[in-house]
């Protein structure tokens, strides 16, 4: 089972000091928190407050040939929780015809918010990533759930690039 989710926001962790993407349910009751390296979080971080560049970046370079060549991206899926990294699969639909392509979540997030299409988070992901060990080593997981939960739209407000 999916459960789709929006882009929430983009913050740095203060005790790693990499960026996270956080990722929150359409009913508003899940957190999922994604740590994405820097360059990842400034491609999301671009689309997020609408800068435009003087010259294509690479998700921009992607949606034009997606666009070019006929093709839409149905949604994305955060799929897989293994090892402690998160995986994704883009679909795209080429003339009705759904391609799975292997992603990041940080690329498949940054293609997402420029094609404007759903971002789903499997429902096995969301346990598993409760279950995790890695979100332990940066902050007490109740402590982080906490800290989530309590992020205001300022919290949330503009990365910096």
């Amino acid at each position: 089972m999916e459960v789709e989710m929006k882009i929430r926001g983009l913050m740095m962790d203060p005790v790693s000091n990499m960026p996270i993407v956080v990722l929150k349910d359409t009913n508003g009751n899940t957190i999922l928190p994604i740590w994405v390296g820097i360059y990842e979080a400034n491609a999301i971080a671009l689309e997020i407050e609408k800068v435009a560049t003087p010259r294509p970046m690479t998700h921009d370079l992607i949606k034009t040939l997606l666009h070019g060549l006929g093709t839409g991206i149905r949604k994305v899926v955060v799929s897989e929780l293994k090892d402690d990294t998160f995986y994704a699969v883009i679909w795209l639909d080429k003339d009705g015809e759904l391609i799975s392509v292997d992603s990041r979540p940080s690329d498949a997030l940054a293609l997402a918010l420029r094609l404007d299409c759903p971002i789903y988070v499997d429902d096995s992901v969301l346990k598993n990533s409760k279950m995790s060990n890695a979100a332990a080593d940066k902050i007490n997981n109740e402590e982080q759930r906490r800290w989530l939960e309590s992020l205001d739209d300022e919290d949330l407000g503009r990365y910096k690039m």
